[in-house]
């Protein structure tokens, strides 16, 4: 900022993440995840590239939320590890409350019923 004779810079930036109920990193004003912007940088795109699959993004924050990744990796890559385990355990737990004994056979028997 130019105030008169003196240049003045900001020399703190804020981080455009917020905190889900559900305990996932969003980036702000946004359902996108931090998971899912870190993924795509790391699959090589670019922040222009993550703010066109992510139209509610602004690239502005796409930009920052990298810079948070690479400032924070080893956080972040704890964060990360730690929701694939809890999607593993849930994914678990949800597969095995399923009744899967002889569901080929009901869905044949579905599909040859009269219909009414």
């Amino acid at each position: 900022m130019y105030t008169g004779d003196v240049m003045t810079l900001e020399t703190t930036q804020t981080v455009p993440l917020t905190l889900s109920d559900e305990g996932s990193i969003l980036i702000e004003g946004s359902r996108v995840t931090l998971d899912s912007v870190v993924h795509h940088f790391k699959l090589g795109s670019t922040a222009e590239d993550i703010a066109q699959k992510f139209p509610s993004l602004r690239l502005v924050d796409v930009y920052a939320a990298i810079t948070y990744y690479l400032a924070h990796r080893e956080t972040v890559e704890e964060y990360l590890l730690q929701r694939s385990q809890d999607a593993a355990k849930l994914r678990d737990l949800l597969e095995a409350g399923q009744d899967r004994a002889g569901i080929r056979e009901r869905l044949l028997s579905r599909l040859q019923a009269p219909k009414a």
